[in-house]
């Protein structure tokens, strides 16, 4: 069985290839070019995200988590698909510039909401201290 620690750092490493495509891709479409839904750069996006899903899978089964007993995994699994709707929009449903950039502004958004979700245990994320009173 692969230690934990390489099963997270798989999974941290993912997360960064696949915010670093996105932005790549998002960015190439802003600027009109072609290669950002070829077939190579969505296959490269598909491959990195079935190794990201693995992982937290895998994670998501060593910490024996449930998102019914564990809120911010469940806020997590919500937030992704959401990152993934305004990911969708901001590389190819948008009809408009401005909706692209925004659509990408909010997956962003999303994805950075995660993170502080999966890093601070909470569904709050990086609100945690305004929900919390923290620092008051």
């Amino acid at each position: 069985m692969l230690p934990y620690a390489l099963i997270k750092s798989v999974h941290h490493l993912t997360i960064g290839l696949s915010l670093t495509l996105f932005v790549w891709r998002w960015i190439g479409v802003l600027r009109g070019e072609r290669w950002p839904m070829t077939r190579p750069a969505r296959l490269s996006s598909v491959a990195i995200d079935v190794v990201l899903l693995c992982a937290g899978a895998t994670l998501w089964a060593l910490g024996d988590w449930h998102p019914w007993h564990n809120p911010w995994l469940g806020a997590k699994l919500l937030l992704l698909v959401l990152y993934v709707l305004a990911g969708s929009w901001a590389l190819k449903r948008a009809q408009t510039q401005t909706g692209r950039v925004m659509s990408g502004l909010v997956a962003l958004g999303i994805a950075a909401h995660m993170v502080g979700t999966a890093l601070l245990h909470h569904p709050a994320g990086w609100w945690l201290p305004l929900v919390t009173g923290a620092g008051t």
